[in-house]
């Protein structure tokens, strides 16, 4: 089997590559080991911020069918439950994994990386009983399967995936008891903080877990307060009846892939890990592969679409298919749309950490 353009990841980093290449006529083909595509989009029920050309106002659900639309007015092919187990050639071929266990090889001229982040576990006494999941895997329960996780819950982060996550378990008829994290200062929106304090869930900031309890499910946690050195202070332990523990402490590029096929990776914390190296046209060390949306640093659902279009822009002229002036003026565009995202005060994190990327890419 023969594509030009395979795309590992059906995200939103993986589908706006896919749009801005199979518009210049790039025969794409995306691979994920999804039963559906759209990734994270399809859990997310809430409206984007910021402007109206980043889907400012629009719900996630909804801009993940919009964009499975163009793919499919688009041609674009996807094969879903299935896995990428190795990346052959410098990227020229993949090995496949289909469902129904046949295996099968995609020989391919470019290859786009859009494998996303996996979520962060956190080792405490307790943290192996049932009822402990991460946000992620709450809201592909609520959001996709309309299933409850629990009926009393306490929040462990309070990033905006905790923050926004919280506010989806009201949503959905759940009691958030607390929302707890272990930093001094809330690290989400103010905007997704508010929402949920006014509507009584407190948020402990300088709190952490101790230790979570019960026999074959989580029947309570106890939470304390903690000090400069993050160490317990003695004599601050809480008791909370619960049964369910959502832990929302941050996200990993899923890398993986990317080591693998011999891409150069670097470990960046305000990226969230190790992630492959790139320069601004989202090219890796190995030419004719590269890397969008979460994989090479975690940020935002819009910030991984305007990833993705650059990589897919840059994949079309790598092909002959963009002229070398029309692709430039076109990830110019997408470079001052990322600078935007990435301008506001609750970005400086992840710029910063971009800067260091693209800066190190060119030492190498």
């Amino acid at each position: 089997m023969e594509t030009e353009l395979a795309i590992v990841g059906s995200g939103p980093a993986g589908l706006a590559a896919a749009i801005e290449a199979a518009k210049t006529g790039v025969k794409v083909t995306i691979i994920d080991e999804n039963p559906r595509p759209g990734g994270q989009l399809f859990k997310q029920i809430h409206k984007f911020f910021g402007s109206e050309k980043h889907k400012a106002g629009i719900r996630g659900i909804d801009i993940g069918h919009e964009l499975l639309e163009q793919c499919e007015k688009l041609n674009v092919q996807i094969f879903l439950r299935t896995e990428v187990w190795a990346v052959f050639d410098n990227g020229k071929a993949l090995g496949l994994k289909h469902a129904n266990n046949t295996t099968e090889k995609l020989n391919t001229r470019k290859l786009i990386l859009a494998t996303g982040a996996i979520e962060n576990p956190l080792a405490f006494p307790g943290w192996t009983l049932p009822g402990v999941l991460g946000a992620g895997a709450t809201q592909t329960l609520m959001n996709l399967h309309r299933v409850l996780p629990g009926q009393r819950v306490l929040m462990v982060g309070t990033g905006n995936v905790g923050l926004i996550v919280s506010y989806q378990l009201l949503q959905a008829g759940a009691d958030v008891v607390a929302a707890i994290d272990i930093l001094p200062q809330i690290g989400g929106w103010g905007v997704h903080a508010s929402k949920i304090r006014r509507l009584g869930i407190p948020i402990l900031t300088s709190h952490t877990i101790k230790e979570a309890f019960g026999n074959n499910e989580v029947k309570g946690a106890v939470i304390a307060r903690v000090g400069q050195d993050n160490k317990v202070i003695p004599e601050t332990e809480r008791t909370l009846e619960i049964d369910t523990i959502c832990i929302a402490v941050g996200l990993s590029p899923m890398a993986e892939l990317a080591q693998s096929a011999g891409c150069q990776t670097i470990h960046i914390a305000e990226l969230g890990g190790w992630t492959p190296m790139h320069n601004k046209r989202m090219e890796t060390t190995i030419k004719g592969i590269y890397v969008a949306g979460d994989v090479c640093g975690v940020e935002e659902a819009s910030t991984a679409m305007e990833e993705g279009k650059i990589s897919g822009i840059a994949a079309a002229e790598s092909l002959g298919y963009l002229q070398r002036g029309k692709a430039k003026e076109l990830m110019k565009e997408r470079q001052e749309s990322l600078n935007a995202l990435r301008a506001g005060p609750f970005a400086t994190q992840s710029k910063l950490g971009k800067e260091k990327l693209i800066e190190r890419f060119h030492k190498c």
